[in-house]
């Protein structure tokens, strides 16, 4: 239901975030002296060389950068705890970019040197690079397999493919750091002939390795066996929109809190290849929970099909959608399709802190309306409900004037907002009109990606 989401946070996570990229800008400044003070002396003299030369060093960069990438979303608790998951993807995401480039650079200068120094042409200067350097065609083949992932994460071929299909290719990431790592340490001057280097290499990427496994597979494997996690039953909450009650022991240990969401895995036909992120609807309590999903794609569409019974892997809670966010006892939620997931567990978390509460459900339909009647027992919490399409209202309902109509003080107000993305725009557009600042909105998109 939830993949990505982009909220306001307290300054100790910005602090926390600050601490992050220091980290990150200060192993790449660690990478530069690596290059700079086992660099050759004919450096400035020799244009191959000099080609060479950076074409390595944009190859360290970039694997580097690679290992980063990985760590971001290897679930490292201090991280998720100190940024959130959501900015970790997003960094994740940019550093592909730079990847990619870095990449691309590497080959081309590796290229150019040679045709420097032996006067022939680029395609007989890849062939030499190819036959002369060692682990160059497991290199070529890890390279090709970056290639994948990074056009295929690209925006035009990303709307195109299944979400499935692009995370399969994605995983082959691993496969790509694996295959090129070998000839870093056999054809990389930097560390043939400098054990320091070499170790330190080594040991990034082992600690990298380390990572993966202790965050995504050993911890989440032993939590899965704790918890025993299965669908209980799938409950119609009106078209399009289903709630998935699951049931294990010890499931109030997940301590999660009102707004967040995990990573399930169903295993049955169709769902046990790919983790999906879904917004807990209603909390862990005495041996169970609910999500509630929109059908916003394949995985999401095929939710009412799972029987009870089915096994369920999941990772989490992620997230700072939460109470803890926000610094005004005035609170407003905004809720659109199967955004009112983490809205409704965020209103009742709220109401029990006694803040004062309204919440505007804006639908199509009628029969979109998901958990209205336990919205309406949360009391003293106010409902506005927004119902059809905005040719049928002959406005917007979320305009700035109707909102104000609304909400008189919605000015005062701390607002979350979750649904869709031109929903979400929308309503932000209204609140900076209406005088709310930007530090008191927090919004979560409802997206597959």
């Amino acid at each position: 239901m939830t993949a990505t989401a982009r909220t306001v946070r307290k300054p100790k996570s910005h602090r926390s975030a600050r601490l992050l990229r220091t980290l990150i800008a200060a192993g790449v400044l660690g990478v530069l002296g690596t290059w700079w003070f086992a660099s050759p002396s004919s450096l400035a003299f020799s244009p191959a060389s000099m080609a060479t030369s950076l074409g390595e060093l944009s190859g360290m960069v970039g694997a580097f950068l690679v290992c980063s990438q990985v760590l971001l979303i290897a679930r490292i608790p201090w991280f998720e705890r100190a940024v959130g998951l959501d900015r970790l993807v997003s960094w994740h995401r940019t550093l592909g970019t730079t990847v990619l480039f870095l990449i691309v650079s590497h080959v081309l200068l590796m290229i150019l040197g040679v045709q420097l120094l032996t006067s022939g042409t680029p395609w007989g200067a890849t062939w030499e690079v190819l036959t002369s350097y060692p682990d160059m065609l497991a290199a070529l083949i890890g390279t090709l397999l970056f290639f994948a992932v990074g056009i295929t994460s690209s925006r035009i071929p990303r709307g195109r493919i299944s979400y499935e299909a692009w995370y399969w290719i994605h995983v082959t990431a691993y496969a790509a750091i694996f295959l090129t790592f070998f000839h870093e340490l056999s054809a990389g001057v930097h560390f043939v002939s400098n054990p320091i280097n070499r170790a330190a290499w080594i040991i990034l990427y082992l600690g990298t390795a380390a990572a993966i496994l202790t965050w995504r597979f050993i911890l989440p494997l032993a939590a899965a066996w704790r918890h025993r996690m299965v669908v209980d039953k799938v409950v119609s909450e009106g078209h399009g929109i289903n709630s998935i009650w699951l049931k294990g022991p010890h499931l109030d240990e997940l301590s999660a809190q009102a707004g967040q969401f995990m990573l399930f895995r169903f295993f049955t036909v169709g769902h046990m290849l790919t983790a999906h992120p879904f917004s807990l609807s209603l909390l862990p309590s005495h041996g169970k929970m609910r999500i509630t999903v929109g059908a916003l794609g394949d995985h999401s569409s095929q939710m009412p099909h799972l029987k009870p019974g089915t096994m369920v892997f999941a990772e989490g809670p992620f997230g700072h959608f939460t109470p803890e966010a926000s610094h005004r006892h005035k609170v407003l939620l905004v809720a659109g399709g199967a955004g009112i997931g983490p809205i409704r567990t965020l209103a009742e978390s709220l109401v029990e802190e006694g803040r004062d509460v309204v919440m505007v459900y804006r639908s199509t339909s009628t029969h979109r309306l998901a958990l209205e009647q336990e919205l309406r027992e949360l009391h003293p919490m106010v409902l506005h409900t927004v119902v059809g399409s905005r040719a049928e209202l002959r406005h917007d309902p979320l305009a700035p004037r109707s909102l104000k109509r609304l909400v008189k003080d919605v000015a005062h107000r701390e607002v979350y907002i979750c649904g869709p993305e031109g929903m979400g725009i929308t309503v932000e557009n209204s609140l900076a009109e209406l005088g709310v600042s930007k530090r008191m909105i927090h919004r979560e998109l409802l997206s597959m990606g």
